[in-house]
Order: structure tokens, then C-alpha cells, then sequence
């Protein structure tokens, strides 16, 4: 049997896998998910990055290409018929999402693995970091959606692929370390664009719910050290 044009190698709770997995659905892209072993990484992933050796890594015609945002923009790219582009024609609404996606990287990753205990740090410390970062990321949303239903506006964009990927962590860690984030309170627009952006065909069979990846974190611990470390 010959080979998919298109493979995504990866582990289904990443972050950084799943974005990868919405932006193929929401390009209509037909892919085979390669999942590795939880505490192994495979000669297909290590030959197919030789640098970070680390997922996710999206196999196009056997040619590979690594890091999930550069994926995202490449999946952006290469299906740009027959679906909405995720980044903007204008420039500097193109900078303002790709600003916005990497905060969403330096911010959030490092406060999830302290609050499910994969990562040495103060629980109370990397719970506020992560509020302030949605409570400014609320404040985006306001400006970035001009009161549509996404960040991309009326279809979902760079920001949205970016920024859902983690929401299924964010979710296990309120669980898991007894936490509120995704505060109606306080983060309205955000839990609203959550909830609507988690029901999208696209997305549902992505984000699985939050039990299942608090069932993970229980079992494995921290796969982003001694496992598959994650690139971003």
C-alpha cells in the first residue's frame, strides 16, 4: 500500500500536534496521522527531524516540515482554494496575528506543565501568569474579531488555530490543580469563543474532553521532557 500524500507524526494530546490536525481538517486536506509511542521516538520522526527531533512533523509527499505555527502557514499556503486563508491579506493584520500566536507560545506552554505538576515552579505564580495572559488575550479578541464570531473574524484564522490548541490543557489543569481560567467573569468573550470554536467540525474530534488528557497527565507525567518533547 502506497504511502498518504500527506502524514502528520505526532502524539494526540500535543498542543502543537492539534493545531496541526485543525488546519488540515479546515483545508478540507485528506492526511494519515502517524501517532508515536509514548516514551519513544521513532526512526520516521527522528530521520524526518534530525534537528529538534521532536514533533509534530508533517510529511508532504514524503518531504518534511517542522515547528506547528511554520506547518500552520505552510498548510496556509499550499491549500489556499477552497477554504478561507487563516492569515489576512493586509500586512500588518498578517504581524498583529503572528504577535498574537507566539505570545500564546511563550505564555502558556511553561504555566500548563507547572499547574499539572510536569514542571518544577509556583502553582499560585503560573495560575496568575495564565490569567493575565487570557484576560489580555480577552482584550485581542475585542479587537481582532471587530465583534464576529472568531479572531479571524467570520472564519477561523491563525490566531483561533493557534490559541485552541492549548484550551484542552487548559481545561485538565483547572481540574487538576483546582483552578479557574476560562472565568465567565472574567474572560466572557474568551469562554464564549472556547465553547463555539470547540463545537466546530474542524475542531470537535481534535479536543477531546478535558478528563481524557487529566487521564493522561495521571498515566504519563510529563511527556514533554523524558517522552516526545513537543516543538512548537
Amino acid at each position: 500500500m502506497s504511502e498518504a500524500a500527506v502524514r502528520v507524526i505526532g502524539l494526540w494530546p500535543s498542543p502543537f500536534v492539534i493545531r496541526v490536525l485543525i488546519a488540515l481538517k479546515l483545508k478540507g486536506v485528506e492526511f494519515e496521522f502517524v501517532e508515536e509511542v509514548v516514551g519513544r521516538k521513532s526512526e520516521l520522526l527522528l530521520r524526518s527531524n534530525p534537528v529538534h527531533k521532536k514533533i509534530p512533523v508533517l510529511l508532504h509527499h514524503g518531504k518534511p516540515i517542522s515547528e506547528s505555527l511554520i506547518i500552520v502557514q505552510y498548510i496556509d499556503e499550499v491549500w489556499s482554494s477552497g477554504a478561507p486563508a487563516f492569515l489576512p491579506v493586509d500586512a500588518h493584520a498578517r504581524a498583529v496575528q503572528r504577535f498574537w500566536a507566539q505570545y500564546v507560545d511563550d505564555k502558556l506552554p511553561w504555566a500548563i506543565r507547572i499547574l499539572k505538576g510536569t514542571d518544577d515552579g509556583g502553582m499560585e505564580q503560573a495560575a496568575g501568569q495564565l490569567s493575565a495572559a487570557l484576560q489580555l488575550l480577552e482584550e485581542a479578541f475585542a479587537q481582532l474579531s471587530q465583534g464576529k464570531r472568531y479572531f479571524g473574524g467570520d472564519s477561523v484564522g491563525y490566531l483561533d488555530i493557534a490559541l485552541v490548541s492549548h484550551v484542552g490543557w487548559v481545561k485538565a489543569v483547572e481540574k487538576i490543580a483546582g483552578v479557574t481560567l476560562l472565568d465567565k467573569a472574567k474572560v466572557p468573550n474568551l469562554v464564549a469563543w472556547a465553547d463555539r470554536l470547540c463545537a466546530h467540525p474542524a475542531v470537535v474530534d481534535a479536543i477531546p474532553d478535558a478528563d481524557k488528557f487529566v487521564e493522561f497527565s495521571v498515566t504519563y507525567g510529563s511527556f514533554s521532557k523524558p517522552i516526545n518533547a513537543p516543538a512548537k
